[in-house]
Protein backbone atom coordinates (compact mmCIF):
# COMPACT_ATOMS: atom_id res chain seq x y z
CA UNK A 1 0.00 0.00 0.00
CA UNK A 2 1.43 3.37 -0.98
CA UNK A 3 0.14 6.18 1.18
CA UNK A 4 1.50 8.84 -1.18
CA UNK A 5 -0.73 7.46 -3.92
CA UNK A 6 -3.82 7.13 -1.77
CA UNK A 7 -6.26 7.42 -4.67
CA UNK A 8 -4.70 4.43 -6.45
CA UNK A 9 -3.93 2.29 -3.39
CA UNK A 10 -6.19 -0.34 -1.89
CA UNK A 11 -7.07 -0.17 1.80
CA UNK A 12 -8.62 -2.74 4.09
CA UNK A 13 -9.30 -2.67 7.83
CA UNK A 14 -7.83 -5.29 10.11
CA UNK A 15 -9.98 -8.23 11.08
CA UNK A 16 -10.70 -6.88 14.55
CA UNK A 17 -11.95 -3.50 13.41
CA UNK A 18 -13.86 -5.09 10.51
CA UNK A 19 -15.67 -7.42 12.89
CA UNK A 20 -16.47 -4.49 15.17
CA UNK A 21 -18.03 -2.60 12.26
CA UNK A 22 -20.12 -5.64 11.35
CA UNK A 23 -21.33 -6.11 14.93
CA UNK A 24 -22.00 -2.38 15.41
CA UNK A 25 -23.91 -2.13 12.13
CA UNK A 26 -25.98 -5.24 12.88
CA UNK A 27 -26.81 -4.03 16.41
CA UNK A 28 -27.69 -0.58 15.11
CA UNK A 29 -29.95 -2.12 12.47
CA UNK A 30 -31.78 -4.34 14.99
CA UNK A 31 -32.32 -1.44 17.40
CA UNK A 32 -33.49 0.82 14.56
CA UNK A 33 -36.02 -1.85 13.62
CA UNK A 34 -37.21 -2.08 17.25
CA UNK A 35 -37.48 1.71 17.32
CA UNK A 36 -39.66 1.59 14.22
CA UNK A 37 -41.88 -1.06 15.80
CA UNK A 38 -42.13 1.10 18.92
CA UNK A 39 -42.99 4.11 16.75
CA UNK A 40 -45.82 2.19 15.05
CA UNK A 41 -47.01 1.02 18.47
CA UNK A 42 -47.09 4.60 19.73
CA UNK A 43 -49.23 5.61 16.74
CA UNK A 44 -51.64 2.66 16.86
CA UNK A 45 -51.71 1.91 20.59
CA UNK A 46 -50.32 -1.59 20.00
CA UNK A 47 -48.09 -3.22 22.59
CA UNK A 48 -44.35 -2.96 21.96
CA UNK A 49 -42.17 -6.07 21.68
CA UNK A 50 -39.99 -4.70 24.46
CA UNK A 51 -41.35 -1.78 26.42
CA UNK A 52 -39.10 1.22 26.70
CA UNK A 53 -41.16 3.06 29.34
CA UNK A 54 -38.86 2.79 32.35
CA UNK A 55 -39.65 6.07 34.12
CA UNK A 56 -41.29 9.42 33.32
CA UNK A 57 -37.93 10.60 31.98
CA UNK A 58 -36.58 7.36 30.47
CA UNK A 59 -39.27 6.65 27.90
CA UNK A 60 -39.64 6.48 24.12
CA UNK A 61 -42.93 8.22 23.37
CA UNK A 62 -42.01 11.92 23.56
CA UNK A 63 -38.93 11.43 21.40
CA UNK A 64 -40.42 9.15 18.77
CA UNK A 65 -43.46 11.33 18.18
CA UNK A 66 -41.63 14.65 18.33
CA UNK A 67 -40.69 16.72 15.26
CA UNK A 68 -37.06 15.86 16.01
CA UNK A 69 -37.91 12.17 15.86
CA UNK A 70 -39.35 12.65 12.37
CA UNK A 71 -36.99 15.19 10.83
CA UNK A 72 -37.62 14.19 7.21
CA UNK A 73 -41.34 13.62 7.63
CA UNK A 74 -40.95 9.99 8.69
CA UNK A 75 -39.46 8.17 11.67
CA UNK A 76 -35.70 8.62 12.05
CA UNK A 77 -35.54 4.89 12.71
CA UNK A 78 -36.05 4.28 8.99
CA UNK A 79 -32.81 6.17 8.34
CA UNK A 80 -31.06 3.78 10.71
CA UNK A 81 -32.62 0.73 9.05
CA UNK A 82 -31.21 1.88 5.70
CA UNK A 83 -27.82 3.25 6.75
CA UNK A 84 -26.70 0.73 9.38
CA UNK A 85 -26.28 -1.73 6.54
CA UNK A 86 -23.25 0.42 5.55
CA UNK A 87 -20.90 -0.59 8.38
CA UNK A 88 -21.81 -4.25 7.85
CA UNK A 89 -21.01 -3.94 4.16
CA UNK A 90 -17.77 -2.03 4.86
CA UNK A 91 -16.64 -4.60 7.40
CA UNK A 92 -17.43 -7.57 5.17
CA UNK A 93 -16.01 -6.20 1.91
CA UNK A 94 -12.96 -4.68 3.56
CA UNK A 95 -12.25 -7.91 5.39
CA UNK A 96 -13.04 -10.43 2.66
CA UNK A 97 -11.45 -8.60 -0.31
CA UNK A 98 -7.95 -7.38 -1.12
CA UNK A 99 -9.05 -3.90 -0.17
CA UNK A 100 -11.00 -0.99 -1.57
CA UNK A 101 -9.92 2.36 -2.97
CA UNK A 102 -9.60 5.50 -0.92
CA UNK A 103 -12.70 7.16 -2.37
CA UNK A 104 -14.88 4.34 -1.01
CA UNK A 105 -13.50 4.71 2.51
CA UNK A 106 -13.78 8.49 2.33
CA UNK A 107 -17.46 8.26 1.40
CA UNK A 108 -17.98 5.72 4.18
CA UNK A 109 -16.24 8.02 6.68
CA UNK A 110 -18.36 11.00 5.59
CA UNK A 111 -21.60 9.05 6.13
CA UNK A 112 -20.45 7.81 9.54
CA UNK A 113 -19.45 11.38 10.48
CA UNK A 114 -22.91 12.60 9.46
CA UNK A 115 -24.47 9.88 11.64
CA UNK A 116 -22.22 10.92 14.54
CA UNK A 117 -23.29 14.56 14.20
CA UNK A 118 -26.93 13.51 13.83
CA UNK A 119 -27.04 11.47 17.05
CA UNK A 120 -25.49 14.37 18.96
CA UNK A 121 -28.15 16.73 17.63
CA UNK A 122 -30.81 14.22 18.69
CA UNK A 123 -29.17 13.78 22.10
CA UNK A 124 -29.10 17.54 22.61
CA UNK A 125 -32.76 17.93 21.65
CA UNK A 126 -33.74 14.94 23.77
CA UNK A 127 -32.06 16.36 26.89
CA UNK A 128 -32.63 20.09 26.48
CA UNK A 129 -35.90 20.29 24.51
CA UNK A 130 -37.97 17.16 25.14
CA UNK A 131 -36.79 16.40 28.68
CA UNK A 132 -36.74 12.65 28.16
CA UNK A 133 -34.38 9.89 27.10
CA UNK A 134 -35.45 7.16 24.70
CA UNK A 135 -33.71 3.86 25.69
CA UNK A 136 -33.59 2.47 22.15
CA UNK A 137 -32.34 5.81 20.87
CA UNK A 138 -29.56 5.73 23.45
CA UNK A 139 -28.46 2.31 22.20
CA UNK A 140 -28.13 3.84 18.72
CA UNK A 141 -25.99 6.60 20.25
CA UNK A 142 -23.88 3.98 22.06
CA UNK A 143 -23.25 2.18 18.77
CA UNK A 144 -22.67 5.21 16.55
CA UNK A 145 -20.14 6.98 18.78
CA UNK A 146 -17.45 4.25 18.84
CA UNK A 147 -18.22 3.48 15.19
CA UNK A 148 -17.34 7.06 14.26
CA UNK A 149 -14.15 7.24 16.29
CA UNK A 150 -12.95 3.87 15.01
CA UNK A 151 -13.65 4.76 11.37
CA UNK A 152 -11.97 8.15 11.73
CA UNK A 153 -8.94 6.74 13.55
CA UNK A 154 -8.48 3.82 11.16
CA UNK A 155 -8.91 5.90 7.99
CA UNK A 156 -6.35 8.42 9.23
CA UNK A 157 -3.89 5.74 10.31
CA UNK A 158 -4.26 3.79 7.07
CA UNK A 159 -3.49 6.86 4.95
CA UNK A 160 -6.91 7.10 3.32
CA UNK A 161 -6.70 10.90 3.66
CA UNK A 162 -3.03 11.10 2.71
CA UNK A 163 0.23 10.76 4.60
CA UNK A 164 0.03 13.86 6.80
CA UNK A 165 -2.59 12.79 9.41
CA UNK A 166 -1.34 9.21 9.84
CA UNK A 167 0.17 9.94 13.26
CA UNK A 168 -3.11 11.48 14.39
CA UNK A 169 -4.89 8.26 13.45
CA UNK A 170 -2.32 6.15 15.33
CA UNK A 171 -2.76 8.27 18.46
CA UNK A 172 -6.55 8.25 18.12
CA UNK A 173 -6.74 4.45 17.91
CA UNK A 174 -4.33 4.13 20.83
CA UNK A 175 -6.65 6.20 23.00
CA UNK A 176 -9.90 4.96 21.43
CA UNK A 177 -11.50 3.50 24.60
CA UNK A 178 -10.86 6.69 26.59
CA UNK A 179 -12.11 8.91 23.74
CA UNK A 180 -15.33 6.90 23.49
CA UNK A 181 -15.86 6.86 27.26
CA UNK A 182 -15.25 10.61 27.39
CA UNK A 183 -17.84 11.11 24.68
CA UNK A 184 -20.33 8.97 26.58
CA UNK A 185 -19.65 10.86 29.81
CA UNK A 186 -20.25 14.21 28.11
CA UNK A 187 -23.78 13.14 27.18
CA UNK A 188 -24.40 11.35 30.48
CA UNK A 189 -23.34 14.33 32.60
CA UNK A 190 -25.49 16.70 30.53
CA UNK A 191 -28.50 14.38 30.91
CA UNK A 192 -28.01 13.90 34.64
CA UNK A 193 -27.44 17.61 35.28
CA UNK A 194 -30.45 18.65 33.24
CA UNK A 195 -32.93 15.85 33.95
CA UNK A 196 -31.74 14.03 37.10
CA UNK A 197 -32.10 10.72 35.30
CA UNK A 198 -30.84 8.63 38.22
CA UNK A 199 -33.33 10.23 40.57
CA UNK A 200 -36.22 9.33 38.25
CA UNK A 201 -35.49 5.60 38.19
Amino acid sequence: MTIERADAALFRPGRGIGVFWIVAGALGWVVSFLLYREYIGQLTGADAIFTCDISPIVTCGPNLLSPGGNLLGFSNSLIGIVLFVGPVYAGVTGWASNGLRAWYWRVYAVFVTAAFAFVHVLAYRSVFEYGSLCPWCMVVWLVTIPLFWSVLGWSLRAGVWGATPVRVGIAMLSWLPLIVIGNYLLIAVAAQTRLDVLGSL
